[in-house]
């Protein structure tokens, strides 16, 4: 039970309307992220329930311009979609690739379980979209990312 320690206005909703909020919320995120998700390269095989399930995952992070978001050496906790702005992987401070929107990176230390090849910097304001390693191994196949990722290498 709760107990109040001051007076105050107690609002209460029923099981129905919370569970349509929620549903209708979580419908517009997968609505908002269907048609992006379907244009990055690596995720363009995936159906729409597919993709529903990755958007349910998604974790949005605003970054400001020279902000590094993942750093080489460390361990991969997450793989990173950006939606806006630009950024750069430099490897022993020399730069090895640039990203736009649309462009992921940090797959390669969650698939290999090593740590991050590259530093990743913004360039510019940047919004990315993140999904943990654990949803990433579950919602993401991972064998056909191994192909795409020898153009790393």
């Amino acid at each position: 039970s709760v107990e109040s320690k001051d007076n105050g206005v107690l609002w209460q909703l029923d099981r129905d309307t919370f569970n349509h909020i929620v549903k209708e919320a979580a419908q517009k995120k997968r609505q908002r992220y269907d048609t992006f998700l379907a244009k990055v390269p690596l995720l363009s095989s995936m159906d729409a329930y597919e993709r529903s399930q990755l958007a349910d995952a998604l974790k949005v992070e605003n970054f400001p311009a020279g902000a590094t978001v993942v750093t080489q050496g460390e361990v991969g906790q997450k793989f990173y979609i950006l939606e806006e702005g630009d950024a750069c992987a430099t490897k022993n401070g020399v730069e090895v690739m640039k990203y736009s929107a649309g462009d992921y990176f940090g797959e390669l230390a969650l698939i290999n379980n090593k740590p991050r090849a590259a530093t990743v910097t913004t360039k510019s304001e940047a919004r990315l979209l993140s999904v943990d390693a654990r949803s990433f191994k579950r919602l993401i196949n991972v064998s056909e990312l191994m192909e795409k990722s020898n153009r790393y290498t």
